[in-house]
């Protein structure tokens, strides 16, 4: 097993698709020369931006958290281009980037430093093998201070192991709950 490259993260966004809309270079301004959180193909990864639709944690109807049985009370729906995350709460959203992943490759997506640094921790469950979709994100403000996003900028890395071995049963043959996934998608049980 190994870490692809960007000559190979390159080549799989432009035949095959892996990765849409891509950016093949790490884009740190806009048209108009404002600087964002960088995005865009790095040295060994992929930094994917954050779209504009947030799923803002909420208590105002005291509901429970319950993987097996979600309720859609718990959020907020908010579309804009700076989220702010409570203190010490939580947010959902989705990756602008639609990935579809091969079949000898597993993703670990890490959030980024310029986040890290500020309380704002991104988690993201591996993208299987053969997964398809919008990566839905998961942003925790860690702080007690109210947390800017940004959308349409960069949020977190993906970088794609590639393995000696083709696996025995990739996500799609599984039938994965998560499979084609559009928008922000919450817990399936």
């Amino acid at each position: 097993m190994g870490i692809k490259s960007d000559k190979w993260i390159r080549l799989m966004a432009q035949e095959k698709k892996m990765i849409e809309p891509f950016s093949s270079a790490q884009m740190r301004k806009t048209d108009v020369g404002h600087s964002v959180v960088s995005y865009g193909l790095s040295s060994y990864g992929y930094d994917l931006r954050v779209s504009d639709e947030f799923k803002v944690f909420t208590n105002v109807h005291n509901t429970l958290i319950d993987p097996k049985a979600f309720d859609e009370k718990s959020f907020v729906d908010v579309k804009t281009d700076v989220c702010i995350v409570p203190p010490n709460s939580f947010a959902l959203a989705r990756s602008v980037e639609y990935f579809r992943i091969p079949r000898d490759v597993i993703t670990i997506c890490l959030g980024k430093s310029t986040y890290a640094r500020c309380g704002i921790i991104v988690n993201v469950t591996p993208l299987e093998p053969e997964w398809e979709g919008h990566v839905t994100l998961e942003i925790s403000n860690t702080t007690p201070l109210p947390a800017r996003i940004y959308a349409n900028e960069g949020l977190a890395q993906v970088i794609f192991l590639g393995c000696d071995e083709v696996c025995e049963t990739s996500y799609a043959d599984r039938l994965g709950k998560y499979m084609y996934q559009q928008g922000i998608t919450i817990p399936r049980a």
